[in-house]
């Protein structure tokens, strides 16, 4: 729908469903529900990627009602974080007022916090090389810009990693080619309805 209106109408749809600090006043519930399902953007390759490479791995590792606590629960931390965050800096005369009624959509505080869990399902020195990406990735762009939305993808990261206790009785990766042969072993299984 995103690529089919104007511009003016876009902005309109992502500015009711947002999380902004407005939004957040006065129907919170609905906006952290509903900006989870729209892009900021006409850029959705990344979200793909993200998808598949991340996401998907964690559905399959984490079962869904699991994947749901971690990847909403990241959405809400990380959006209270950030507004909080925001309000503050508008309060202290560092942030440009008009920010109250920012546009800010899309799934990616909830990406960021199942990266930050799938920190667990790798053990050993591949858990430590992938916590030391992902504190880079995600920390560099807040040091950098120290954007309202680096901090809220800094806070979900931080949010996933600290999902351990929802990992514990999961398994894990001892080495990556342990990786490899159970996924070769366990293909995905695919239903087809015949008509």
């Amino acid at each position: 729908m995103q690529h089919t209106a104007s511009d003016e109408r876009v902005e309109t749809i992502l500015g009711r469903r947002s999380t902004n600090i407005g939004n957040l006043r006065h129907d919170p519930i609905r906006s952290m529900i509903t900006s989870m399902f729209w892009l900021d953007g006409a850029y959705w390759l990344p979200y793909l990627i993200g998808f598949t490479v991340f996401v998907a791995v964690a559905e399959r590792w984490l079962g869904r009602w699991r994947l749901v606590a971690v990847g909403f629960g990241g959405h809400v931390v990380a959006t209270l974080v950030s507004q909080f965050v925001l309000y503050e800096a508008i309060a202290a005369r560092q942030a440009d007022p008009a920010l109250r009624s920012a546009v800010d959509v899309g799934v990616s505080y909830v990406m960021a916090a199942l990266i930050g869990v799938l920190a667990y399902r790798t053990a050993g020195r591949w858990r430590v090389a992938y916590i030391a990406v992902c504190l880079v990735a995600f920390g560099t762009p807040l040091v950098v810009d120290g954007t309202f939305t680096d901090v809220g993808h800094a806070t979900a990261l931080l949010f996933g990693f600290a999902m351990y206790p929802l990992t514990r009785t999961l398994p894990r990766v001892r080495r990556a080619r342990d990786w490899f042969a159970r996924a070769a072993s366990h293909p995905p299984i695919v239903r087809h309805r015949n008509s």
